[in-house]
């Protein structure tokens, strides 16, 4: 066909613009419909685990992800004392979302996408080449996603997980001497703290007091200051209808570092099934059916294993078992890192 169809993203995120980038490089027109705008905040870890270069050269995010930096060791903490320190089987790329997002929409629209804007669709409209990239799905929950940015955090390792009374909170550095901190935590509906303080006091209420206390001491970023509630994680949901990529397919725990990357591999694994169908040689049903079937080969398996090891950081009766495990040396860290990745 000489002329491919166009393809429509509903969302902007990252398996959005990620998608727009890669379908461009096969001559696809892309039109991004994205409800916000740019740069802007978002309740994540900010640092990228499991992503091989291939899925960065295909979707062309190299430019996006150089300023990244590449963190090798990570500190797990239980109640403020240090149980387990390992390498990381490939160093983690740290970025946050408010810079990684902005310079991926600016390479969409240079190479030649169309971004729009303060747009939003019904979710019930879902005609041919559409796909949808909406974030995560909203559900019943007793979780809160928190994050900040801090000026002047002390670290005591390039990467930092800590666990607390049903919560559990990660630390990395990112770009402009930035600290990111994020955290799960139990909705505990006795606090009712301004934006700026949240953070730490749900660190407090979780015990993890000390953590707290780093934070007092530190310069937060007011700006970048994000909750997000109803915080709930499934299998992945495949639509007989519709294509969804990244968290609107599925919401991975994030103590496994790979919500980002799975967003980006999301992205890949649809730009060839789309690139058929806009050329022609697919119906939408068959493009629908061969990105449901990829989604669920390449993430069922690490989707299954995060929601075993989730409650076990989630309550304190498990944290203890874990710990132990973790202090005695027989926790198979790089074998869990790959059920998981």
């Amino acid at each position: 066909m000489s002329n491919p169809l166009p393809i429509e993203i509903v969302g902007g995120g990252l398996a959005g613009l990620a998608l727009g980038l890669g379908l461009l490089r096969s001559s696809i027109p892309v039109t991004i419909y994205e409800a916000g705008k740019y740069p802007r905040h978002r309740v994540c870890g900010e640092f990228i685990t499991g992503l091989d270069s291939s899925t960065i050269d295909r979707l062309g995010l190299g430019t996006a992800l150089q300023p990244a930096r590449r963190l090798s060791e990570v500190e797990w903490f239980f109640q403020g004392k240090s149980v387990l320190r390992s390498r990381l089987p490939a160093p983690a790329l740290a970025i946050s979302r408010h810079a990684l997002d902005a310079q991926l929409a600016n390479d969409f629209t240079n190479a030649g996408g169309t971004l729009m804007t303060g747009c939003r669709f019904d979710p019930a409209e879902a005609p041919s080449g559409r796909v949808f990239s909406t974030g995560r799905r909203r559900a019943s929950s007793s979780l809160i996603g928190l994050k900040l940015h801090a000026r002047g955090f002390p670290l005591v390792n390039e990467l930092e997980f800590h666990l607390g009374d049903q919560a559990y909170l990660g630390i990395c550095p990112v770009e402009d001497g930035r600290v990111n901190l994020c955290g799960l935590f139990r909705q505990r509906p006795n606090l009712h703290p301004h934006k700026e303080s949240i953070l730490g006091d749900y660190l407090r209420a979780s015990g993890l007091s000390a953590l707290a206390e780093r934070l007092d001491a530190a310069e937060v970023c007011i700006e970048s200051c994000s909750a997000v509630a109803g915080v709930n994680f499934d299998a992945g949901i495949v639509s007989p209808d519709r294509i969804n990529l990244g968290d609107t397919f599925a919401l991975i725990p994030p103590f496994t570092g790979n919500g980002m990357a799975m967003a980006l591999q999301s992205a890949e694994l649809a730009v060839d099934p789309l690139a058929d169908w806009s050329d022609g040689a697919t119906t939408w049903m068959e493009t629908i059916r061969s990105v449901g079937d990829a989604h669920r080969k390449r993430f069922a398996r690490r989707l299954f294993f995060a929601g075993i090891v989730h409650p076990f950081l989630q309550k304190p009766s498990h944290q203890r078992w874990l710990t132990a495990i973790a202090r005695s040396g027989i926790l198979p860290v790089r074998s869990l890192y790959h059920l998981l990745h």
